[in-house]
């Protein structure tokens, strides 16, 4: 895969975060889904690119930034939904987890968060605040996500990074996030120190 690359994808009515049968009942979506339900934005999968890092000038005079390339792939994910099997609703939540791998496929961390739906209208929007697990240390994240209840694959998003922890320390920037595949996301990590 060339992580150089913009992948854009016609929004294809399959289910946007598939999960294959040998995974964990918790991993599978739950009996009122259906193709056209949306996935919580970072819970599809992704994978990471930890040798694709590189540090760069950032050119503002406060030393240097790094730009991190990830993949993954959707580990488990619960969803609580206000209403059971009736329509999303402020407040529906999910919960989930990613592996994440390098360009090479190997592991080299995983993801953990939730998302909260804040809106049902217009798309959908919710809020979410997931972890980064990396060698070395955590990545800290939190945005809205719009359209999430679009169907087909879930859209791309901007999120902030608000701190981390041991060679993330202090860490601020932004992520973009784009759905690569059916269940496979792209994460681009743009972190200032």
């Amino acid at each position: 895969m060339d992580d150089s690359s913009t992948i854009h994808e016609p929004r294809p009515q399959e289910p946007p975060c598939a999960v294959p049968p040998e995974q964990p009942v918790s991993a599978r979506p739950p009996p009122h889904w259906s193709p056209s339900s949306p996935a919580p934005p970072l819970a599809s999968a992704v994978t990471t690119d930890i040798g694709a890092a590189h540090d760069r000038d950032k050119g503002n005079g406060n030393g240097k930034g790094q730009v991190i390339t990830l993949t993954g792939r959707l580990a488990e994910q619960s969803r609580f939904p206000v209403n059971p099997g009736g329509a999303a609703a402020q407040g529906d939540r999910t919960v989930f987890r990613s592996l994440l791998f390098d360009k090479d496929g190997n592991q080299v961390g995983e993801t953990g968060g939730t998302c909260t739906t804040t809106r049902v209208d217009n798309g959908g929007a919710e809020a979410c605040v997931v972890t980064y697990t990396l060698p070395g240390g955590q990545i800290a994240a939190q945005g809205m996500v719009f359209g999430h209840l679009v169907p087909g694959p879930p859209p791309a998003f901007d999120n902030a990074i608000t701190g981390g922890t041991g060679k993330y320390d202090r860490a601020r920037g932004s992520i973009h996030a784009e759905t690569i595949g059916t269940g496979t996301r792209r994460f681009t990590l743009d972190i200032e120190r």
